[in-house]
């Protein structure tokens, strides 16, 4: 399968609001078990929930407690398998150091965007990257997306999802889910 060296990232800082402004976004908990799930489902490596804010960290570790050894665990044991990949930290950089130290190696960086970036890479281009040995790992953003600086540090930038018309404003869960799917097929 070609997502077994890949990993997730959800980004809650640096993104940018409407208007452009960096600012750091509150977490939502749909949003983890939705991509901890489609994680689950293209056979992801791990899926890393990236925020500053220890009350967020507080939070999304309440979450994963409950889904991967309270109740929710006993009741749902496959969305328990699903939950079980997240790994909060407070910076991508942690997240990338986390991967290195797995893999001996750095992995390579992917950000994603609703907007055209220059010398955005395809699907078929990172297909073609995943089949070699590195690791990578693949950032999205909540709010209204990555920060230009947070994109400019990412060694690619994938292509935007195209729907019909002008509107591309997709939840974050849905575009984790079919860039996985887009991935795998």
């Amino acid at each position: 399968m070609l997502t077994n060296n890949l990993y997730l990232a959800l980004i809650h800082s640096p993104v940018v609001n409407k208007n452009g402004k960096a600012i750091g976004s509150a977490l939502t908990t749909i949003d983890l078990h939705d991509i901890a799930r489609a994680a689950r489902t293209f056979g992801v490596k791990g899926f890393y929930v990236v925020t500053p804010f220890e009350d967020q960290q507080i939070l999304a570790h309440k979450i994963i407690e409950h889904w991967t050894n309270g109740v929710g665990g006993e009741a749902n044991p496959d969305r328990k398998k699903a939950l079980e990949l997240i790994r909060v930290v407070s910076t991508f950089e942690d997240a990338c150091a986390d991967i290195n130290k797995e893999h001996k190696k750095r992995p390579v960086t992917i950000g994603t965007s609703a907007k055209e970036h220059r010398n955005s890479a395809s699907i078929v281009k990172l297909k073609e990257e995943l089949n070699k040995e590195n690791p990578y790992i693949m950032a999205f953003g909540t709010a209204w997306g990555l920060s230009e600086q947070f994109i400019e540090y990412c060694d690619m930038i994938l292509e935007p999802i195209k729907g019909e018309g002008e509107f591309n404003h997709l939840s974050v869960r849905s575009a984790v889910s079919i860039y996985l799917d887009r991935i795998c097929n």
